[in-house]
């Protein structure tokens, strides 16, 4: 990955790490304002890495969810 993803990702995994540790979830999004007041290349990049945590997490819960039905 590029500079630009490797920062974005970091920055979007520790977002997400704080805004479940302090229960304020619009961290996330205050960090994406922050970004795209100086560089629309790592909010967009750092977006991006956003949606895609949030599906992952969605599909794990809806798959725990799935294995937690037959008893696994």
């Amino acid at each position: 990955m590029s500079y630009v993803d490797d920062t974005a990702l970091e920055l979007a995994q520790k977002a997400f790490a704080e805004a479940k540790a302090s229960g304020e979830a619009k961290i996330v999004e205050d960090i994406g304002e922050l970004l795209g007041a100086s560089s629309q290349s790592l909010q967009e990049s750092y977006l991006t890495f956003v949606r895609v945590l949030r599906a992952e997490e969605r599909a794990r819960k809806m798959l725990a969810e799935s294995a937690a039905k037959r008893g696994d």
